[in-house]
């Protein structure tokens, strides 16, 4: 029962109350972008807390762009064959920009985390300085480091005036060009987001045996239908035993999987099934996860000759000479 539940409110939505201009006008302001000029958040733009919020946006987008997307984008064109409509992104969290970096062409987009879905924000009810500080300090890692710092993201988006993944996938939705048409909460715990060309479902869910098949989640990504993955940043939990059914139904679902280390282990890509491509240097994992080494994969890289990438990825994001890409197509 739980399963259909989740099936039929992610594809039909529960419609907000809020008028879907008013929801674009929210996501433009909160991502320091221009909003229209009859707009009720129009006057607040003028404020002191908004022009310095859109300076500090705006210089940090920038940088992210030059520095990461658009390198990624050119990479993708170029090294990634005909794509599915589909995206999984597990252990992602709101990470909307790299789904999109990858696979800009897709027409929906699954994120998964165990961060809260929160909801949209009447920003005219809110202490607007406090706000925007906590937008910027939620997204400060992923503009500099290229993932999101768990325990930082758990602070800042369990803050009384801008609560959950909603506000920063929203940030992320306009800064990326798009224009959101209608915002649905689905039940059990989670979000789907119509914007021009797509859309996205952002799931909280724990990944985890049991919890995962509970929660409805692979009933609902197997409805829509086989897709690519991505794999970033995913605290190397796809090769613990625990998350087992998470890592399965990747394997069974998914047509390319593009990730980095911490993703399915390289293990377990059978040659008969999959071909894998190596790109950039693989390197022992950051210290606290140094118990996952895979010498096999830093043998493939040894005996192989990978291309170099262009950008960085995942814990070593800010350096692409020690950054590892592992893209894996089905035969």
């Amino acid at each position: 029962m739980k399963i259909c539940m989740l099936v039929v409110a992610a594809l039909l939505g529960t419609r907000m109350a809020q008028a879907a201009t008013d929801v674009n006008e929210t996501a433009r302001f909160l991502a320091g972008l221009p909003v229209s000029g009859n707009s009720e958040l129009a006057p607040l733009t003028q404020g002191a807390a908004w022009k310095q919020h859109a300076d500090y946006i705006g210089t940090a987008w920038a940088k992210l762009e030059a520095r990461q997307l658009t390198k990624i984008e050119g990479w993708t064109g170029a090294n990634l064959r005909k794509r599915d409509a589909n995206v999984f992104y597990m252990f992602s969290g709101p990470d909307f920009l790299y789904a999109n970096a990858f696979f800009p062409d897709a027409r929906n987009y699954v994120l998964c985390g165990t961060e809260p879905v929160g909801s949209v924000p009447d920003v005219t009810k809110l202490d607007v300085g406090q706000a925007l500080y906590h937008i910027e300090g939620a997204l400060n890692s992923v503009l500099n480091y290229s993932f999101f710092q768990t325990k930082q993201m758990r602070e800042d988006f369990s803050q009384a005036d801008l609560q959950g993944t909603i506000p920063v996938l929203m940030v992320f939705l306009a800064r990326s060009g798009k224009t959101i048409e209608n915002v649905s909460m689905v039940q059990p715990h989670g979000v789907r987001i119509d914007f021009n060309g797509g859309t996205l479902y952002y799931f909280s869910v724990d990944l985890s045996n049991g919890s995962v098949e509970r929660s409805g989640l692979l009933a609902f990504c197997r409805k829509l239908g086989r897709g690519d993955s991505l794999l970033k940043s995913a605290s190397y939990l796809p090769p613990e035993d625990g998350f087992s059914a998470i890592r399965n139904f990747l394997l069974d679902q998914s047509d390319v999987i593009v990730e980095d280390d911490s993703g399915v282990p390289y293990r377990d890509f059978n040659p008969a099934q999959w071909q894998v491509r190596l790109y950039g240097n693989y390197q022992a994992p950051i210290d606290i996860f140094k118990q996952y080494f895979q010498p096999d994969l830093a043998d493939a890289f040894a005996h192989s000759s990978p291309q170099g990438l262009p950008f960085g990825i995942g814990y070593r994001g800010w350096d692409p000479r020690k950054s590892a890409l592992i893209v894996a197509y089905r035969r």
